[in-house]
């Protein structure tokens, strides 16, 4: 199942993955990969989890160019965990990748965890205007048609977190598409001081769903009743 949404024109599709697809221009669109996370833990002296969030994550992704096609590809920012892992990868996850981006544009727009350019295939660049549109990885105040990544955003549904699309008439922003993604409360106030007070969240996973965006006096009403 996925949901349409309008904006800014357009007409964009929210996967069941967490990716972004706009179909008009054969566009998917993903954020917050953080491939590598689990070696930048351990590299760090952090916690040991498996290592096994780089094939989930290029599974899933996988699944969508296939299913989908896309004649462009665009990677938010911080799809590496940091510059380390990016030049750090398996040789086999590079080859992954690479396959990936076969017959495709591919474009990595920089962010906070990994920007510097890459070494790997395709377009690097800070931030990319694309038709009405304005992808770039950490949203700007008073941005219009704009799309972005950084926040990791989730909600709750019935007690239950899940990763979530936030838009409202200004901006989108993803949920992190990475297996070993942590989140931000979308009724936080980060969030909340972006987003309009008509802002929708989609909840992500097998079946979206689609709520007014939480706000903290909305969770706090629902609290004290």
């Amino acid at each position: 199942m996925s949901i349409d949404f309008d904006h800014s024109g357009t007409t964009l599709t929210a996967l069941p993955s967490g990716a972004l697809w706009w179909a008009e221009r054969r566009l998917l669109c993903v954020a917050d990969l953080h491939l590598g996370k689990s070696e930048r833990l351990a590299r760090r002296g952090g916690a040991l989890l498996p290592p096994y969030e780089v094939q989930e994550t290029l599974t899933r992704l996988q699944a969508d160019i296939e299913g989908l096609g896309p004649a462009t590809v665009i990677c938010l920012g911080d799809s590496f965990d940091d510059d380390a892992a990016a030049t750090g990868l398996p040789e086999g996850a590079l080859a992954w990748i690479a396959r990936l981006q076969a017959g495709r544009r591919w474009v990595w727009i920089a962010g906070n965890h990994d920007p510097a350019p890459l070494t790997l295939a395709g377009t690097h660049l800070g931030e990319l205007q694309e038709g009405p549109l304005r992808f770039r990885h950490i949203a700007a105040p008073g941005a219009c048609g704009e799309v972005s990544g950084h926040y990791h955003p989730k909600a709750r549904l019935a007690g239950k977190a899940r990763a979530c699309f936030l838009f409202d008439a200004s901006r989108v922003i993803l949920p992190a598409y990475g297996a070993y993604t942590g989140g931000l409360w979308c009724d936080g106030p980060e969030l909340a001081s972006l987003m309009g007070a008509e802002a929708r969240a989609i909840l992500r996973g097998p079946r979206l769903h689609m709520i007014p965006m939480p706000r903290l006096r909305q969770v706090r009403a629902r609290r004290a009743g």
